[in-house]
């Protein structure tokens, strides 16, 4: 008998891998007390199960939330090349413990990820150590610009992502013809890190000068983001490319991109939205420090208010963790980026819990934002013939964030100390329960995820 005649003979007799019993299922029409089958990697029923299924394993969620997978579209697993820091196993355990069931990961590695060879070189490193999905996405730079149309279109490529600003080498795209030579080729979303470089360099004396971090957002100020987000639009606007502006921090950028929705999806991050300078930075040092900055309260207030406004299409953690010794280095030569993709689901069931959002938005912002904005293939809801990607949650658990609880080869966490209401509890990635109670269960099976714009 086939595998496919297999889960047609196990359908007919409801007979599923998974059953998720009791909870208070989160579906496109609100939040209903359902139970939910899991075959084959996918959801095949909703309703009143038990009794009527059986299955090889269940998985009680009275007192739960089931909310489909939450995928964090914008991590730095530092692999190859920067283990040290970070690798593929750690940074996906990580992500299931935190209930995150899907990663877009970024090209800064070493070697950067601009060539076939390259990407196919992290797939390898990902197959049986990734503990949840995973797309990665491929570098848009002078060196491989013409090239790009067929690089967006392997499998598995998250897209292309540019740097105007914060990198180095290949990999930095600061030059308008550069840029324009990137927007021409291809079609899917450009993802963009959206910083004026020349501003910085011009800017970078301010700290030199101070040697202060709480200066960090005075030398990569408002402006230097603002400037290179119009910039990157209207060129965009020129080739009709669509674009994703990550990690907006500013209001300035927030009220400008309110005005261009219709072709860019907009990006922000729990760290903007939960530290705020100078208190960041006078209680953290440089473990706040991030590129864009961590700004004051009125931007903080922008970003929050362009959540409620519909201006913000979803939350990405910029996981993006150095180590302990390297955050020490005296500032500005201390690096910038902290850990995030283990702390992205409790600290903004947090946030919901203070009314400062829905549950039914958060869900908008991680799991059907992201597969709406990248057409990710069979994610982003709980419905049948969905990937069973679910994050099980207790919107009433107290816990504390230590650095104890992170997984990250880095070891610590901006949020150590930090107590929250609303806690990941389980997490299933298609249909495979890898955290049950909060604790790692089975093995990496995660694997690449799929696109509808690649044949």
């Amino acid at each position: 008998m086939s595998s496919t005649d297999d889960l047609d003979a196990r359908l007919a007799h409801r007979h599923a891998d998974l059953l998720v019993l009791d909870g208070e299922v989160v579906t496109p029409s609100g939040t209903q007390r359902l139970d939910l089958a899991c075959l084959g990697g996918r959801i095949v029923a909703l309703g009143e199960l038990r009794g009527h299924w059986s299955a090889e394993s269940t998985l009680e969620a009275a007192g739960l939330h089931v909310l489909p997978g939450v995928i964090d579209t914008q991590v730095h697993f530092r692999e190859p090349g920067l283990t040290h820091k970070e690798t593929l196993e750690a940074g996906t355990r990580g992500a299931v413990l935190g209930g995150v069931t899907g990663v877009f990961e970024m090209p800064n590695t070493a070697p950067l990820t601009l060539t076939p060879e390259d990407l196919a070189a992290k797939f390898d490193r990902a197959r049986g150590r990734a503990w949840c999905d995973h797309a990665f996405y491929m570098g848009g730079s002078a060196v491989n610009a013409e090239r790009l149309a067929e690089l967006e279109q392997l499998p598995g490529c998250a897209g292309v992502k540019v740097f105007m600003g914060s990198s180095f080498g290949d990999l930095l795209a600061d030059d308008d013809t550069v840029l324009r030579r990137i927007l021409r080729h291809g079609r899917r979303r450009l993802a963009v890190h959206a910083e004026d470089e020349a501003r910085l360099r011009e800017r970078r004396a301010l700290v030199e000068a101070s040697g202060d971090v709480c200066d960090h957002p005075r030398w990569r100020d408002p402006q230097s983001a603002l400037m290179a987000t119009r910039r990157i639009v209207e060129m965009a606007a020129e080739s009709g490319r669509r674009l994703h502006v990550l990690h907006v921090s500013t209001a300035d950028e927030m009220a400008y991109l309110a005005r261009h929705k219709r072709r860019v999806s907009v990006e922000v991050t729990p760290h903007h939205l939960t530290l705020c300078a100078p208190a960041c930075y006078q209680r953290l040092g440089s473990l706040a420090q991030m590129n864009p900055p961590v700004r004051d309260e009125a931007h903080r207030r922008g970003l929050w208010q362009a959540i409620r406004d519909g201006v913000v299409d979803v939350i990405g953690s910029d996981h993006a963790p150095h180590t302990r010794e390297e955050k020490a280095r005296p500032y500005p030569d201390s690096p910038s980026g902290m850990t995030g993709v283990q702390t992205l689901v409790p600290v903004m069931l947090d946030h919901v819990h203070q009314g400062r959002l829905s549950l039914q938005r958060l869900v908008d912002l991680t799991s059907a934002g992201p597969a709406r904005v990248f057409g990710i293939e069979g994610k982003g809801r709980i419905a049948p013939g969905f990937d069973a990607d679910l994050t099980l949650v207790d919107l009433a658990a107290r816990r504390t964030i230590t650095d104890d609880w992170i997984a990250s080869v880095s070891g610590w966490t901006p949020y150590h100390g930090q107590a929250v209401t609303g806690w990941p509890i389980a997490t299933v990635v298609r249909g495979q329960a890898v955290v049950r109670d909060e604790a790692l269960v089975g093995r990496p099976q995660g694997a690449p995820m799929a696109f509808l714009e690649i044949p």
